[in-house]
């Protein structure tokens, strides 16, 4: 009977776990998008196009023309980004091309709207070259606020955003690296402050070494945790000294190398079970599962372990299981699951405290200022299954906008200088107004309601 229930309950959980794909290649095509372009000025008859169009719009071109600054001031730039993918890495589903890939980022552009006001391009480019792809994002940053990066594979995302980020004069940010991380931070901030152990002593297995643990590892270690504790896992192995085929190709895998120097003190050998035997931590960011984390391998961490199974759109092991093996907390990438550690929590107030200040780019610091505010925002609902809060609670998003422009003043990197107070009124006000438009188009049917499920 007791097996009887527990495969009823297993059957259940994967039945959720299953219908969010069935929904959406049902409501993709009825749908057909998620944005659209829509006016923000009035136009009260046809004489209005005068001022908008020409001849009046001649005058702002010349005052920007004048002063560059300006635009900021008199077109949507101030609040608009490019999400630009080639889409070589899409979702752990790997190199399914732009096309493919192009409903994602119309996806990251309804989330950056709606979570934080952000008015979001989606463009997917018919290129591998990352030498192309710096220069047309290059070419198109005087249309935008900033520009982020989704779904480029590794190494050459590293080469990409490092060279955006010095040559650009708008912020650039790959969201799969720093939005990961950020997010991953804050979860583990919470995680260890519930098991009681200090981020000195942890250690941390990062199951994964793509773009995103990358990411996480060096923020994570920037925090605090002690590298030569922690291991880090790819598809070969674990990294360290020994592993001759990174060194033979460290000026490509420049990151993974480094990672092999730092890490992994014991100098173990092997793989995924053998670099998780005593963790603190696992955080695991490499292919979609499950199967990929086996239950027995959770069985030989430390008491009170940690596992943030984080890979999309399936994690690496079912939260249920990984429970059963003895974790204590389990979160994973997904909304439908308690404890979300996705990128979503972090990217729309980040990018909304960027553009308030007009930043110039995106720093760690201005990371660790979101993934602090990101953190204590949960306040005393912190327990074993809210690690984090989740979207509904859109306070955070402010929160984290007003931390991150202020950490932007404090190191020189804001055009604008504005208070705390100001800044977490202002970014409210655009993510209130986003979300009321939202809702008002359904209330009045521009946007219609989606189709009953068939039985």
């Amino acid at each position: 009977m007791l097996a009887e229930k527990k495969d009823s309950n297993v059957e259940t959980l994967l039945a959720k776990a299953q219908k969010p794909s069935a929904d959406a290649m049902r409501l993709h095509p009825f749908y057909r998008g998620k944005v659209e372009t829509a006016l923000k000025c009035t136009v009260r008859d046809f004489n209005d196009f005068a001022i908008w169009y020409t001849p009046g719009v001649a005058s702002p071109c010349k005052a920007i023309a004048q002063d560059p600054e300006k635009v900021y001031d008199y077109t949507n730039k101030w609040n608009t980004i490019a999400v630009i993918s080639d889409g070589t890495r899409v979702l752990g589903l790997g190199d399914i091309g732009p096309k493919a890939g192009l409903p994602v980022m119309e996806g990251k552009a309804l989330l950056y709207k709606y979570l934080g006001g952000v008015d979001a391009v989606a463009i997917t480019l018919d290129t591998k070259d990352p030498a192309k792809i710096i220069d047309t994002v290059l070419m198109l940053q005087p249309a935008f606020g900033g520009v982020n990066l989704e779904d480029i594979s590794q190494p050459k995302c590293f080469r990409i955003l490092d060279t955006l980020r010095e040559k650009a004069e708008i912020p650039i940010w790959h969201d799969d690296q720093q939005g990961t991380a950020t997010v991953t931070l804050a979860g583990l901030m919470n995680a260890l402050k519930l098991v009681g152990k200090q981020k000195e002593d942890v250690r941390v297995v990062f199951v994964g070494s793509g773009a995103s643990n990358v990411a996480c590892s060096r923020l994570i270690f920037g925090w605090g945790v002690n590298p030569a504790n922690c291991m880090m896992v790819d598809t070969k192995g674990i990294l360290g000294p020994h592993r001759r085929d990174l060194e033979l190709r460290r000026a490509e895998f420049v990151d993974k190398w480094r990672l092999c120097q730092m890490t992994n003190g014991d100098l173990r050998q092997g793989g995924v079970p053998e670099a998780m035997e005593g963790a603190d931590v696992v955080i695991a960011l490499s292919k979609p599962g499950p199967g990929v984390i086996l239950p027995s391998w959770v069985e030989r961490m430390n008491e009170e372990a940690i596992v943030f199974a984080c890979a999309n759109p399936v994690p690496e092991i079912w939260p249920w299981e990984a429970k059963a093996a003895g974790a204590r907390i389990v979160a994973t990438g997904r909304s439908d699951f308690p404890n979300q550690v996705n990128n979503s929590l972090g990217f729309p107030g980040i990018f909304r405290g960027a553009l308030d200040v007009r930043a110039r780019t995106i720093t760690d610091e201005m990371c660790y200022a979101a993934a602090q505010a990101l953190a204590d925002q949960i306040g005393d609902r912190l327990d074993e299954e809210h690690i984090l809060p989740t979207m509904d609670d859109w306070e955070v998003f402010p929160r984290e906008a007003a931390a991150v422009a202020m950490q932007a003043q404090a190191q020189g990197v804001a055009r604008l200088k504005k208070r705390y107070v100001e800044l977490f009124e202002q970014a409210t006000a655009v993510i209130k107004r986003s979300r009321d438009l939202t809702r008002m188009m359904m209330d009045q049917g521009f946007i219609p309601e989606a189709p009953a499920e068939e039985e």
